[in-house]
């Protein structure tokens, strides 16, 4: 994958995520606040101040996502952001991890 190609689907990437997120508000499922600086998002979840980040990572091509129960990162296999260690998709864990953590 080009360097342009990586760029245009980890903005991609990042932009669901956002859009994903600012849905859950609206729809009064999750009391989260997002905010964009450059490749790094910060989804702060409001009712425990705790946080999550995910953010493109260009030299090695990955999405990375930090989360109270730990740092993951994603490579993309032409369909899916996978877990580089357990093949998980990124969505799939991001939705479980945003569910756990909104909970603590």
């Amino acid at each position: 994958m080009t360097e342009s190609e990586f760029h245009d689907l980890a903005e991609a990437c990042l932009r669901q995520v956002e859009e994903i997120f600012e849905q859950a508000f609206e729809r009064d499922e999750m009391d989260v606040e997002c905010s964009r600086s450059g490749n790094v998002l910060t989804i702060e979840f409001v009712n425990n101040s705790s946080k999550m980040i995910v953010n493109s990572q260009a030299p090695m091509q990955e999405m990375w996502l930090a989360a109270r129960s730990g740092g993951f990162h994603y490579r993309y296999d032409g369909q899916h952001w996978l877990n580089t260690r357990d093949g998980s998709e990124f969505f799939a864990t991001l939705s479980r991890l945003a569910a756990e953590q909104s909970q603590a």
